[in-house]
């Protein structure tokens, strides 16, 4: 009865969107389709860039600002999941607000100019806890996830339906004159369907019928589908997509998601991408035919709360992503990709008009030439990962370096190599405030804690709850604690006589078996032993010396976990928690507790006290100044003025073991500042030449993961401020501190070989009077001017920005050029030419670099 009513529910939603939609009438709507060249807007084919912003991973108040940065960086579409979990926590019951409010960000996308690719899912995988999968949904009867199972089709339907028809109530479809010109059913389903059988293919083919009947207007696809049933659309998903090929001659080829960096995982290296690479692998995807790519991510956001999946998932989501995880332009990425954006939109014309031609200019060397009338563009490519290349292309000489693409909107000029960055570079730094002095207007930019320092309240070990359970045997955490909580006791005890063989006098070994993800053994109340998984394998299997007392002695084991599978076959089905064996072993025998009565309790008192909730007083503080430290299982709270300024905050959690935080009651997510990155694997320097994979280019080894957790300016209020810690290991708190993220530097390095500024060039035929390379920058805030120039050189210098030095070669004027050309002025432009500078080395090809504050 209550899947009927549903139904019916969905049904009235839909009739009422019709409704809307009939209202809305005809003149508002856009017409959107598709051909084996593109997506087709009211008519017209268009080539498109789309880059993807989560809207649970920021907030509300930072979705314009998101917004406007992905605009100004050539963005036509935002793609964004629509996650199950955040909108449906209890089945019947609908989220769509805050963080949650699609509406208001997909309006937001609209305000800016911005289409949307609404990915509905609902399975979204996303390194999201259970892969945006409710948990109620684990304990439908008879249901089996993503498969030809009649519970679980009728879920997803019933879902699919509220999503839909929320958009059309709110006329957000381009069909009704909204942004959203594309829509996602099911998510990289390709990729396991064979696990599932012969179930597969009936489950895609009513994923996809079930999704064309919603009637939306515009067109739909599956990533990673390779059988992808018509009309839907089958795209790529990857590092690389420029060889693919949709399944049907009449569909255009499309990248879903294009990875501009990798996740990271608490326990793992710090992951970047190269910005010339995913700018090589942007415009050879262009170059072989394809004409719409997705970054994922183009701003990648925090993971609040317990919203991770994994396990393992760090709190950051940064992504390495052209937006960072606080909202500001990452540079030079940002800025070159707008770049090749600007040059793909000049071939445009060229591009819709028809296929690409392949032309051979030598080992590993290749040119895919547009050309219909009197419309040509050319992208030279060359694919060596080692060697640069001089090719012929149309009786003329152009040089390319290796790994690289060049882009020739009229066959003839290169306005971009792909390996070439005319934008500039910041330079990032934390700043720390708790003894900060720096003036911002006329307050000071500082946050300290306050002066009373810290209240504290301790967790108690085991059992403390009435509403517990016991059973025989050991009971599989996410079954039991339906994610209620990361924490679950199992508790049990024994009774020791003397003698027993498990014994060698009074100690023994205790083993304790896990599923994952972190265990903590208490022996009467006292911490015995921890071990914990990691991202590549969450099994534990920890021995761990006790020592037992006669008489009764409490057994307490702590699991915990980090974040849910999100991704695989069955993951649904990947247990966690102690399954045992949890056996003493001793001289002379051991003694198996696998199968004895144990207790469990979901979740922490704390917890249930609400003791995140600063507005909700609890008896359980204490306020004593000598307050507990580097013990496991507290919790702290103090007061905080938030900094002055609008720059992002961050905490770093430097000093602190493991737990969760909230600023004003709300989380910013688990923290896990001593869980250390390999000492291996990672590289000073990358080189971009060469296939990416996600472990290529790695940083932050042998240090901590993550130190550094984002609070959102939307957190915090005028004044006074809550912070509440659950510390799970042990820390201390006033090592932590608060930094806002500032930009110490704006540098760029430009050589004479570059082509001149993208922005140079009216058209393809036609450029500006000033010709030649050009150093460009730019004070990245409004109302900011250059104050100084820290170093210039033309000649052969190297280094990085921050780290730049003169070569051998260097002119003596470049200094004084450069301040003449840049100091007071919010953003400047220097050619780079001898003729400005004098020829330091003749012969020799030369650059300018140039390093500037501003203020």
């Amino acid at each position: 009865m209550a899947a009927a009513g549903a139904q019916l529910t969905a049904a009235a939603l839909l009739l009422a969107a019709a409704l809307c939609l009939l209202l809305a009438g005809p003149s508002s709507a856009t017409n959107v389709t598709y051909d084996h060249r593109a997506i087709v807007i009211d008519g017209v084919r268009r080539v498109l860039v789309s880059g993807s912003i989560h809207y649970p991973r920021s907030t509300p108040d930072m979705w314009p600002g998101l917004m406007q940065k992905a605009k100004d960086g050539g963005l036509d579409i935002v793609e964004t999941y629509v996650f199950w979990d955040v909108h449906e926590p209890v089945r019947g019951q609908y989220d769509f607000e805050g963080r949650n409010d699609l509406v208001r960000f997909i309006k937001a996308a609209a305000d800016a100019g911005l289409y949307v690719h609404l990915r509905i899912g609902p399975y979204v995988c996303a390194e999201w806890n259970y892969g945006g999968f409710p948990l109620w949904l684990h304990f439908i009867p008879g249901i089996k996830f993503r498969t030809d199972n009649e519970p679980f089709k009728t879920e997803m339907q019933r879902f699919t339906e509220k999503v839909v028809a929320t958009m059309k109530g709110a006329g957000l479809y381009a069909s009704q004159g909204g942004p959203i010109i594309l829509s996602q059913i099911e998510n990289e389903y390709g990729n396991v369907a064979v696990n599932y059988g012969a179930a597969a293919k009936p489950y895609i083919r009513w994923a996809a019928g079930m999704a064309v009947a919603l009637d939306t207007g515009v067109p739909w696809v599956m990533c990673q589908q390779t059988d992808a049933p018509d009309p839907i659309i089958d795209t790529c998903n990857g590092f690389y997509c420029d060889a693919y090929k949709p399944n049907s001659n009449s569909k255009p080829t499309l990248w879903t998601e294009n990875w501009s960096g990798w996740f990271l995982s608490f326990g793992g290296g710090v992951p970047y991408r190269p910005t010339e690479d995913l700018a090589f692998a942007v415009a050879r995807f262009y170059q072989r035919g394809g004409t719409m790519q997705n970054y994922y991510m183009y701003h990648g956001g925090t993971n609040f709360g317990r919203s991770s999946g994994g396990p393992f998932i760090a709190t950051s989501y940064d992504y390495d992503a052209p937006i960072d995880e606080y909202g500001l332009v990452r540079q030079p990425k940002w800025g070159h990709l707008r770049d090749v954006h600007k040059a793909i939109k000049m071939c445009e014309p060229a591009l819709i008009a028809t296929d690409p031609s392949y032309m051979s200019l030598g080992q590993n060397a290749e040119a895919h030439v547009y050309k219909t009338g009197s419309v040509c563009a050319a992208f030279l490519a060359n694919i060596d990962d080692q060697s640069d290349k001089t090719v012929t292309f149309n009786g003329k000489a152009y040089k390319l370096p290796a790994w690289s693409v060049s882009i020739l909107p009229d066959c003839k000029n290169v306005v971009l190599n792909t390996a070439q960055i005319n934008s500039q570079v910041t330079s990032t730094q934390m700043i720390n405030l708790a003894s900060s002095t720096q003036a911002s207007d006329d307050s000071s930019i500082e946050a300290e804690l306050a002066s009373s320092g810290w209240s504290y309240a301790i967790e108690p070990v085991g059992i403390t709850k009435e509403n517990v359970v016991t059973k025989p045997g050991l009971m599989d955490q996410i079954n039991t604690t339906a994610d209620a909580s990361d924490f679950l006791w199992y508790s049990t005890s024994i009774i020791v006589n003397g003698g027993e063989p498990y014994l060698n006098g009074s100690q023994s070994n205790l083993l304790v078996n896990s599923l994952g993800h972190v265990v903590q053994i208490y022996i009467n109340g006292k911490l015995a032993g921890s071990g914990k998984g990691s991202a590549s394998s969450s099994l534990i299997s920890l021995t761990t010396p006790v020592t037992l007392v006669p008489g009764k002695n409490k057994v307490d084991l702590l699991s915990t976990t980090v974040g849910l599978t999100n991704y695989g076959a069955f993951f649904d089905l990947v247990g966690a928690g102690i399954t045992g064996p949890v056996k003493l072993s001793g001289p002379k025998g051991a003694l198996d507790l696998s199968s004895t009565d144990w207790t469990y309790q979901i979740g922490l008192k704390g917890e249930d006290l609400h003791l995140y909730n600063p507005s909700e007083a609890s008896p359980e503080w204490a306020s004593d100044n000598a307050y507990p430290t580097n013990q496991p299982l507290i919790w702290y709270k103090t007061k905080f003025t938030a900094p002055a300024g609008d720059d992002p905050v961050a905490i770093d959690f430097t000093g602190m073991g493991k737990g969760e935080a909230w600023v004003n009651g709300q989380s910013i997510g688990r923290y896990w500042p001593t869980n250390l990155a390999p000492q291996s694997g990672c590289v000073n320097s990358c080189n971009y030449r060469g296939p990416y994979t996600s472990s290529k280019c790695l940083k932050k080894c042998g240090q901590p993961s993550q130190t550094l957790y984002h609070v959102p300016r939307s957190f915090l209020q005028p004044g006074s401020n809550d912070l509440v810690l659950f510390e799970q290991f042990g820390g201390d708190p006033s090592k932590i501190s608060f930094t806002t993220k500032q930009t110490a530097s704006v540098c760029a390095h430009v050589s004479e070989d570059h082509p001149d500024q993208i922005d140079s060039w009216i058209s393809p035929q036609q450029k500006l009077q000033r010709s030649g390379p050009a150093l460009r920058l730019e004070c990245p805030k409004a109302g900011q001017v250059i104050s100084s120039i820290k170093f210039a050189s033309f000649g052969t210098p190297s280094g990085t920005c921050g780290n730049y030095n003169h070569g051998e070669c260097s002119s003596s004027q470049a200094l004084a050029v450069a301040r003449e050309a840049c100091v007071g002025v919010s953003s400047c432009s220097v050619p780079v030419s001898a003729k400005y500078f004098g020829d330091p080395c003749t012969g020799v090809t030369k650059s300018l670099a140039v390093e500037a504050a501003c203020s």
